[in-house]
């Protein structure tokens, strides 16, 4: 426990807890902080005499004061509130005293007045006057803050003066709200912006040669651009974080987090953050300025705009829409005239390497969405990424309108081009045509957008929550980008990867110096010590770490920190299910948020977790940083076992074939878990939120004789949830099993489970590739890799279950038993299964690996077989027992299971073989049989993989979160 209060900076800790919420969070002064590794004891300067005498503006001892106590430490606030118009230099510190400058009205670097306009009154006292014959350079260090003190108060710099805001990684320069150097409620809108006017062309310049004076928007008159030096220079932005900008001066006329109105190519932007703008985060007015390392987080309007002319380049650029749900519209809109569509110079700008990640915010006439192209836009697109949740609005879309619209031309011209994109937005709307005002169709986008083959659509490109591709995605894949350096100007950096960020194992460039990435912070918040707000703090369940008890229903949004470890008491309810409303209460839902290397634990067979429909559970971890559920036997390094606790159900609205058919509300009581916890409905898209890099052990209480909790069980959840990279380890019942539900998942590891590694039933229809069984090394209870059903009274029931299966590996033990033994993949009671790209095997001893129910004369299993309804493909056996074949009950052969894998439907079941034992087919978990993988191109989930099975060698996404694996 602390003794007294410290400062501290974490550039880990505050990434973790800032996030990217609208609201909260203050600003690093880097100035009096060591960026060196670990936590850092900010000491509070020693104030020094009469130290704003010498200083740009007017000392203000009222502000002074007020920061100082906000932030406990001295610190002296200049008031800017004039013209500009003489080189001035903004210091960080002076004489070792942080200094800080307060903007009040419109702060303007240089410029040309008209003789009427020679001075002006800025709060009761006489402005300066601009000087036209001066170019002026506002300089401000690196550390330096500015602060808005409402949404009058902004900056312009005028054409012919320059910024040279050139800060470090190490000290960005911040620019911001006073709400947020006090640590007060932040949002967006809480002052004006930044506005950098310059000298270069826009479209909406005359074109009788007479000089060009276009007033900027949003901004007092007077504040003009344009002209004809595409290579103009209006300065230096580098290191420079934006928060909290864009006041609304009237209805829909909001201040941009930096406008750029006709700014040229000379000028040098790189590594800049805008945060909750009310308006665009960056827009450009014509002009040629070109930007690297662009990071645009949770602003309320567009990401980057562009209009009249801009001929700019991009790249490296994150979009990120509010995690909240906060409001967001589109990732990029492009226009370039909207009376005047062909308008030169016409708007092209060149982009590569973008990430745009959307939310789903909606209205009736506003939602998250990915690119807009309009008004005769013409642009080139590569390296780029788009994805959202299944809410998110179209992810592009090319304007259509007119009979011959401009922007579709463009299209069909090669005006526009995109390349090496990939669309992934789970939301069954990637694109949305371009129609004719008379509804049909002028350009169908998907297409167009097919029509180049670098391009590529998937539901999982395995974007981490911070933007962060894994190591397993298509988008870090080998020469998956194009180098745009060599194709289209030497400006742009060589990479080979998609999106704008490489892989987890490459330096994050937003970390340190971005808001939400560990750095754009003032100071930093007192450590946070207890538990969070939903919880109570227990006994050290380890001797050392604060430990926290969740118990009964969680009814509001709860984040569970890295830094505690959190007890499950008896049956905790994330959210109450709509079924326990009445006419005076209402069911509430919640989100609980699980940071990464988050631990959870049980201490006895009643405890676990349930995620109520309409609920949802964000476990976000990673590679490094998984999370983990667990025993209190395995926090305090006893011994370990299956069944030490209970373990996770997600409850979901997708279908179930157990639902009523009368059109009734469907509530399906779950298994294992108290009455009250159900499932079921008509959304096949719905969301229970995300699991990714979870490992989840020593679960599946045995509630009663043969009624045990999974480790993993998905009760009709939907396609809107991500499952991704999770592992159930040494559970007394199934690993994970589905009662019907459309949720699909990548990268599972299922080891030493000691019933079915996975289950379905009832109706489930979701994809699952990459999925690792591995069955106990010492031999230890186990049962089938597969136990795949549908309804045992009605087989043929629908909706039928019928999931598809790629790049599955089983690995069996000798366990038996009378009743029960380790086997491979069994189908039953109905099911239909499309599975390719297996790996099965095991050693002396073990069951059999393929099965097909028999049973009655008739069986459904067996005929859909027969029909070619279930299919199995490119798979190799390994084992003593290979096949099973399916027998009625008078003990005739119904089908012979080994010839209908390796002959029957020669169309469809291909290329399976058997192979003598496990040496000739695994080297540990990875493939070495080479077996030519099934061909996926064009299907959205599917990858299309190097090798059968679920691990290569080359390719170990099982690496350094997995356990077990090693026995």
């Amino acid at each position: 426990m602390q003794t007294k209060k410290l400062f501290k900076y974490s550039m880990i800790a505050t990434a973790l807890t800032l996030g990217l919420a609208a609201c909260g969070g203050d600003i690093n002064l880097n100035s009096s902080v060591d960026e060196s590794v670990g936590d850092t004891i900010i000491e509070n300067p020693a104030p020094t005499p009469d130290a704003g005498k010498s200083l740009p503006g007017k000392a203000n001892t009222a502000l002074s004061t007020e920061v100082s106590a906000a932030l406990g430490f001295d610190v002296q606030v200049q008031v800017l509130d004039s013209i500009i118009n003489e080189s001035t230099t903004l210091v960080a510190s002076v004489d070792g005293k942080t200094v800080m400058y307060a903007i009040s009205g419109g702060l303007e670097v240089g410029g040309a007045v008209a003789p009427a306009a020679q001075s002006r009154s800025t709060n009761g006292q006489s402005g300066k006057m601009r000087n036209p014959d001066t170019d002026v350079v506002l300089t401000i260090e690196p550390g330096a803050v500015l602060f808005g003190q409402s949404g009058n108060d902004y900056i312009v710099v005028h054409r012919d003066a320059q910024i040279m805001a050139e800060g470090s990684k190490a000290k960005p320069i911040i620019m911001t709200s006073l709400q947020d150097v006090k640590g007060e409620a932040t949002a967006a809108g809480q002052w004006g912006g930044l506005v950098i006017l310059g000298n270069a062309p826009s479209n909406k310049c005359p074109t009788d040669g007479s000089d060009c004076a276009l007033q900027v928007e949003g901004v007092a008159e007077g504040a003009v651009f344009g002209g004809t030096d595409w290579e103009d220079n209006s300065g230096i932005l580098k290191y420079v974080v934006i928060k909290y900008a864009g006041f609304e001066i009237k209805p829909d006329n909001e201040l941009n987090g930096i406008t750029f109105g006709g700014v040229g190519s000379g000028t040098t932007v790189d590594y800049i953050q805008v945060h909750s703008n009310a308006d665009d985060g960056v827009e450009f007015f014509g002009g040629a300025v070109n930007a690297k390392h662009l990071v645009l987080t949770a602003n309320k309007d567009d990401s980057v705009d562009w209009d009249n002319g801009f001929k700019g380049m991009l790249q490296h650029v994150y979009i990120e829409h509010a995690k909240n749900a906060g409001e967001a519209n589109r990732g990029i809109e492009g226009d370039n005239d909207g009376s005047s569509p062909a308008k030169e110079p016409q708007s092209n700008p060149t982009i590569a390497n973008m990430t745009i990640i959307g939310n789903n915010f909606t209205t009736s006439d506003k939602d998250s969405e990915g690119i807009y192209l309009r008004e005769g836009t013409a642009a080139k697109i590569f390296n780029t990424v788009i994805t959202g949740p299944s809410e998110m609005g179209e992810c592009l879309e090319f304007e259509g309108g007119k009979t011959s619209s401009v922007t579709v031309d463009n299209a069909n011209s090669d005006k526009i081009v995109m390349q090496n994109v990939v669309m992934a937005c789970n939301n069954d709307e990637n694109f949305k045509d371009a129609k004719a005002e008379d509804k049909s169709i002028l350009l169908d986008l998907a297409t167009w957008f097919e029509a180049e083959d670098s391009n590529s659509i998937s539901t999982s490109v395995l974007i981490g929550a911070s933007g962060i591709p894994d190591s397993g995605s298509p988008l870090i894949a080998e020469n998956a980008g194009q180098d745009v350096a060599t194709t289209q100007n030497a400006w742009f950096d060589s990479v080979d990867y998609i999106g704008a960020l490489d892989g987890a194992d490459v330096d994050d460039w937003r970390e340190g110096w971005a808001f939400g990435f560990g750095g754009g912070v003032v100071t930093a918040q007192a450590e946070v010590e207890g538990c969070p707000t939903g919880t109570s703090a227990i006994s050290p369940a380890d001797g050392v770490t604060t430990t926290c008890q969740l118990s009964g229903d969680i009814t509001s949004d709860l984040t569970l920190t890295a830094n505690n470890l959190y007890a499950l008491s008896g049956p905790v309810f994330v959210g109450q299910d709509r079924t326990t409303s009445t006419e005076s209460t209402t069911a509430k839902s919640a989100t609980l948020t699980i940071e990464a290397g988050t631990t959870i634990f049980g201490r006895s067979g009643g405890d676990y977790l349930v995620v109520s429909r309409d609920s949802k559970i964000e476990a976000n971890g990673s590679a490094s940083s998984p999370i983990i559920f667990t025993s209190s036997e395995d926090i305090s390094s006893g011994v370990t076992g299956a069944g030490q606790w209970g373990g996770i159900v997600l409850l979901g609205n997708a279908q179930s074939n157990k639902c009523p058919t009368d059109g009734s509300d469907c509530a399906l009581q779950v298994e294992g878990v108290e009455t009250g916890a159900v499932f079921g409905g008509t959304d096949d898209t719905d969301s229970s939120g995300t699991l990714r890099y979870v490992v989840v052990k020593h679960a599946g209480y045995e509630v009663k004789p043969d009624n045990e909790l999974n480790g993993i069980t998905f009760g009709a959840v939907g396609s809107g949830t991500k499952v991704e990279y999770i592992q159930v380890h040494e559970n007394a019942d199934d690993g994970i099993e589905f009662f019907g539900g459309t949720v699909n998942a990548k990268y599972v590891v299922l080891t030493s489970n000691k019933d079915d590694s996975v289950d379905w039933d009832n109706g489930y229809r979701g994809n699952l590739q990459y999925v690792l069984v591995k069955h106990a090394s010492d031999n230890g209870e186990a049962n089938r890799g597969i136990e795949g059903d549908n309804d045992g009274s009605t087989p043929n029931k629908l909706p039928q279950s019928n999931p598809t299966i790629a790049n599955m590996t089983i690995i069996g033990n000798a366990f038996t038993a009378p009743g029960k033994d380790s086997e491979g993949v069994y189908l039953r009671e109905g099911t239909k299964a499309q599975l390719h790209n297996f790996v099965v095997t095991g050693p002396t001893g073990m069951g059999e690996c393929f099965e097909i129910e028999g049973g009655a004369t008739t069986s459904v299993t067996v005929d859909q077989a027969v029909a070619g309804e279930t299919v199995i493909s490119n798979s190799v056996f390994a084992c003593e027992e290979n096949f099973k074949s399916a027998k009625a009950e008078d003990k005739t052969v119904l089908l012979d299971t080994q010839d209908w894998v390796l002959n029957q439907n020669p169309t469809l079941n291909v290329n399976n073989t058997t192979a003598l034992d496990t040496s000739a087919v695994l080297d540990g978990i990875f493939t070495i049989d080479t077996t030519e993988a099934k061909d996926f191109t064009g299907n959205a989930f599917f990858e299309n993989a190097k090798h059968i099975g679920a691990v290569s060698a080359d390719n170990d996404w099982t690496a350094n979160w997995t356990v077990g694996l090693d026995d």
